[in-house]
């Protein structure tokens, strides 16, 4: 019983500790696991026992015979089935040739390279040098979100981590795995008749019973035969069904059931579909975290030992330093991104849970069978895992800067609302050169705004998702433009430090609107309008004008015309570079306006044959 708690509340608390130093969770999970495990053995238990041991041994130790695989079997599925879901076929066909290569080129790169190192150095037969190599194809996007969340970088650079990590996970399982049955049916004679009729069988069954099982739940769902509270326990239910069924009809096909399985409800019209997200973002958190302690004690001390050479060191320093640069620049070539752009890239390629847990798997299950070397295959891929993700936690930063990849000032525009107010700002913005990303809960605001070319995402904002989201690391600016004044207060107050560095703007309340003496810092645009007053002279004048400045006097007369005028509100100053300074309603004075400044504003044109200064102005729409 201790032992059980003593897991979980270490895990949570290794999970908040790498949330509050901003490093990746897998860290702090496999060194306590290596410190409750092997060195505790070794180093601080009188009698030489492990403070928690996995394995039954005696009358200590928490999975009896084949507990512990079965047990890593099943999680593994459940979190190979949370990245299911998250792959989204419209997001696959938009990421681009990078993403593509990387994926396929670059994986066979490492798989067959990796390979070959590891044969020649350990002098491991092919079938477990191979092994080894599919086993550290992936990057998951568990160990790469942490290290990014807090670097600013250009938008394609984060893109195309965070994509190769979200799909190369259940690819790189299903790589390991289809490897390790191709050549363990029949030993040393793997590549027989045999193996690739296993192997077919592994593709059939695991592709048939995902895509089966997918719709027959995403059914039940869909006609209300699952009451809402049984929703998530039911689909965990299923996943695990699935999982098991597929294993008695081709042993080791599961894990590619669970992962079709989780592409197809991430991809059909199911009703639901955040909710189960979330419940299973969190049962997965709460399985890694037990996971890693457990497979990192289960390590012993004499596994380790055989890391304890030159060798370890060469084969790391050649997966990390030749092999991955290497797959990254041959995936990248003719690409637009640059040669610094692709050394970060090559930099930054932590592996995760799926490599930990399936080389622990396999690698017990090959001990017992007594195939020779079998004894490397844990300790080697744990030694990748940990060296990738300490490597990559403490520097990924400082090269950025070395490289010149760290945004020195981030201009990205985040836009909490999604409304039409917000499409034609977006619009507007974008178009002159600013990233530009809308968040709304109502998906049909979504919809529109990606119809017109917008990045768009639906989003909770009394969620923690997107303090996640590394594409928006290249955000400095935030505007609320919701017609809610508490949920703008609330964006402001809650994101402002991460995402609004350069200013966190507000539409002014109502109330703020009566009192013209109580200008509140973050007010945006006028103090005399709120969403309705901009709402409605959308609708009027739906489009963005720009008219040519003379100087600061120029300027100032435009503002003090667009005070009295109720269909005139100043949105922002573009200067002679082409950089836009928005105006708030707490300052509206600008330092410097030069001949080629323009003032960007939201109604009708001005009447220029009004304005005191001589020289005509242009006005345009945008």
């Amino acid at each position: 019983m201790l032992e059980l708690a003593g897991i979980v509340i270490l895990g949570i608390l290794a999970q908040w500790f790498a949330w509050k130093f901003k490093i990746p969770a897998i860290l702090p999970l496999i060194l306590i696991g290596l410190l409750v495990g092997p060195i505790a053995a070794e180093f601080l238990s009188d009698d030489g026992s492990k403070w928690i041991e996995p394995i039954w041994n005696g009358e200590k130790g928490l999975f009896p015979g084949e507990g512990l695989y079965y047990f890593v079997s099943l999680a593994i599925s459940i979190i190979l089935f949370e990245g299911g879901l998250t792959l989204k076929r419209s997001e696959i066909e938009n990421v681009g040739p990078v993403i593509t290569k990387l994926i396929t080129l670059g994986s066979a790169i490492t798989f067959f390279g990796a390979g070959i190192i590891a044969h020649f150095i350990f002098e491991l037969s092919w079938d477990l040098s191979f092994l080894f190599s599919g086993l550290i194809i992936v990057t998951g996007p568990t160990v790469i979100t942490p290290i990014l969340r807090n670097i600013p970088l250009k938008k394609d650079i984060s893109t195309v981590l965070k994509w190769e990590g979200i799909l190369i996970d259940p690819i790189g399982a299903l790589v390991a795995v289809l490897v390790f049955e191709f050549i363990s049916v029949e030993g040393d004679s793997g590549f027989t008749k045999t193996a690739l009729i296993e192997f077919g069988k592994i593709v059939l069954f695991g592709t048939t019973f995902g895509f089966t099982f997918a719709h027959g739940l995403a059914f039940a769902i869909n006609k209300k035969l699952i009451p809402h509270y049984l929703l998530n326990v039911v689909s965990l239910s299923a996943v695990l069904l699935v999982f098991v069924e597929s294993e008695i009809f081709a042993h080791e096909s599961g894990l590619l059931a669970v992962v079709v399985m989780g592409m197809v409800l991430g991809n059909g019209k199911l009703e639901n579909i955040k909710e189960l997200l979330y419940f299973k973002e969190s049962l997965s958190v709460l399985l890694i975290s037990i996971l890693f302690i457990l497979l990192a004690a289960n390590i012993n001390i004499e596994d380790l030992m055989l890391l304890y050479t030159w060798k370890t060191a060469v084969l790391f320093a050649i997966v990390v330093f030749v092999i991955r640069p290497l797959a990254v620049f041959l995936s990248t070539s003719g690409s637009h991104l640059n040669t610094n752009e692709k050394l970060f890239i090559s930099w930054v390629g932590p592996r995760g849970i799926v490599a930990a847990g399936i080389a622990s798997l396999f690698g017990s299950k090959l001990l017992k069978e007594g195939v020779e070397g079998a004894e490397y295959i844990t300790p080697l891929v744990f030694m990748i895992v940990l060296g990738t993700v300490l490597l990559n936690a403490t520097t990924a930063r400082f090269f950025a800067k070395i490289v010149g990849v760290f945004l020195k000032k981030s201009e990205g525009i985040l836009i909490i609302g999604a409304s039409r107010v917000s499409r034609l700002l977006g619009h507007y913005l974008e178009t002159n050169g600013r990233h530009v990303v809308l968040i709304d809960s109502n998906e049909k605001n979504i919809q529109k705004a990606k119809d017109i070319g917008l990045e768009a995402m639906t989003a909770n904002i009394y969620s923690d998702t997107l303090m996640n989201n590394i594409e928006l690391n290249d955000v400095g600016y935030i505007m609320a433009l919701t017609g809610n004044s508490d949920i703008n207060k609330y964006a402001i107050n809650k994101f402002s430090k991460q995402f609004g560095e350069n200013g966190s703007f507000r539409l002014v309340t109502s109330q703020e609107m009566l009192d013209d003496t109580n200008n509140p810092k973050e007010g945006l645009f006028s103090h005399k309008d709120d969403f309705n007053t901009l709402t409605e002279l959308t609708r009027k004048y739906p489009s963005i004008q720009e008219i040519n400045l003379v100087d600061k006097a120029h300027y100032e007369e435009l503002i003090t015309i667009s005070n009295k005028d109720a269909e005139i509100i100043p949105l922002f100053v573009k200067d002679n570079k082409g950089e836009l300074h928005i105006i708030s309603s707490y300052n509206l004075e600008v330092k410097d306006i030069e001949v080629g400044y323009q003032l960007v504003y939201l109604g009708k044109p001005f009447d220029v044959e009004n304005v005191s200064t001589s020289e005509t102005k242009e006005v345009k729409n945008s």
